[in-house]
């Protein structure tokens, strides 16, 4: 979690700067920098989804849990380590077929940047991205019903 002091000159920083009078302490909950990071990187043009199944079984299932807060379903996928001045951030990805993955990668690391820093404080120094999939359009998720297309098996 991440501590920042709101001081005298009303700024909210914890990097060196004295104020007179400490105001109180502002803590940013490793949950917060993670849903930050998911929605900055599910508006990243080329990603189709965050997370692999299982967390996202995982993910729903917590979020039918009384007493959770469905703001957090955006940083399920994404897990972070948050220190009092730095996060780093590790994500796995499905990308949209045909996208660069490397230029994907860069604009993720972007946009997350740009999402966390301004709206915490914080420093993002790593970002890991796994790219575990490619989604092709036109393509069902559901394998089940492949046996069921009438065709003659390519294999016996």
């Amino acid at each position: 979690m991440a501590d920042t002091k709101t001081l005298n000159a009303g700024t909210t920083t914890d990097r060196g700067s004295e104020g007179s009078r400490d105001r109180g302490r502002t803590t940013i909950s490793d949950n917060v920098v993670a849903a930050i990071a998911g929605i900055a990187i599910r508006e990243t043009e080329g990603v189709h989804s965050t997370g692999r199944a299982a967390s996202k079984a995982l993910g729903a299932v917590t979020g039918r849990m009384p007493g959770s807060a469905s703001s957090s379903a955006a940083g399920r996928a994404v897990k972070v380590e948050v220190g009092e001045k730095q996060a780093a951030i590790d994500v796995d990805v499905k990308v949209e077929y045909g996208t660069p993955i490397h230029e994907l990668a860069d604009r993720i690391r972007a946009n997350v940047t740009d999402a966390v820093e301004a709206m915490t404080g914080l420093e993002v120094v790593e970002i890991n991205i796994v790219v575990f999939d490619v989604h092709i359009p036109g393509d069902d998720d559901d394998d089940d019903d492949s046996d069921d297309q009438g065709g003659s098996p390519r294999v016996r």
